[in-house]
C-alpha cells in the first residue's frame, strides 16, 4: 500500500469510539519513523466471515505501534458510527480480554471474525454493531474468543478527506 495517500488516525485513550480518532497531519508524518507490522487478512464490519491468514505487511507510524500490533482489512459497514469504513485498515493490539463497551475483534466458534462492540450481560455477549440499521449477535461466552482491540485507523486515497 502506498503511504504517500494512506491518512492515519490515532485512538486517543479514555474517550468512545465515535470521537476518540485524532488524525496525525501530514507534516508531523514527514519525520515520523515508520515501522512494518503484519496484515493478517480482513474482518468483517457486518456478518462474520471466515477467518483467513495472508501474509502481507503495511507500514505505519511508529507511534501506533505496541508490543502485539497487527493490522486488519475492513469489511462491510457495520462500524460506520464509531468512523471505521469498508475499505479500512485497522490497527489491533493482540489482547484476550476486553472491557464492557470497548471494540474488539471477536473470534466466533474458532473460525469466523468480526469487529464489534462487546457487552458482557447476564445471558452471554452482546456484539454490538456501530450502525443502527444493523441488529446485534447475541452468542454465549464460550461461543467467543477476543483477538484483540483497535488502536487506530489507515484509511487510504480519497474516502480520508
Amino acid at each position: 500500500m502506498p503511504e504517500a495517500t494512506s491518512h492515519f488516525l490515532f485512538r486517543r485513550p479514555n474517550l468512545p469510539l465515535a470521537v476518540a480518532w485524532e488524525p496525525l497531519p501530514a507534516d508531523a508524518l514527514a519525520d515520523e519513523a515508520m515501522t512494518e507490522i503484519p496484515l493478517l487478512g480482513s474482518v468483517s464490519a457486518g456478518l462474520p466471515i471466515e477467518a483467513c491468514l495472508d501474509s502481507a505487511s503495511i507500514h505505519v507510524p511508529t507511534r501506533m505501534v505496541r508490543r502485539n500490533t497487527y493490522a486488519l482489512k475492513v469489511r462491510g459497514d457495520s462500524m460506520i458510527d464509531c468512523n471505521i469504513f469498508d475499505g479500512d485498515v485497522i490497527i489491533i493490539e493482540r489482547q484476550e480480554s476486553a472491557e464492557n463497551g470497548e471494540t474488539a475483534v471477536v473470534m466466533i466458534n474458532d473460525q469466523e471474525v468480526t469487529l464489534k462492540k462487546l457487552y458482557i450481560e447476564k445471558s452471554g455477549v452482546r456484539l454490538q454493531p456501530a450502525n443502527e440499521s444493523m441488529a446485534p449477535i447475541y452468542l454465549k461466552n464460550s461461543d467467543i474468543q477476543v483477538l484483540g482491540l483497535v488502536m487506530g485507523v489507515v484509511r487510504q486515497g480519497e474516502m480520508a478527506a
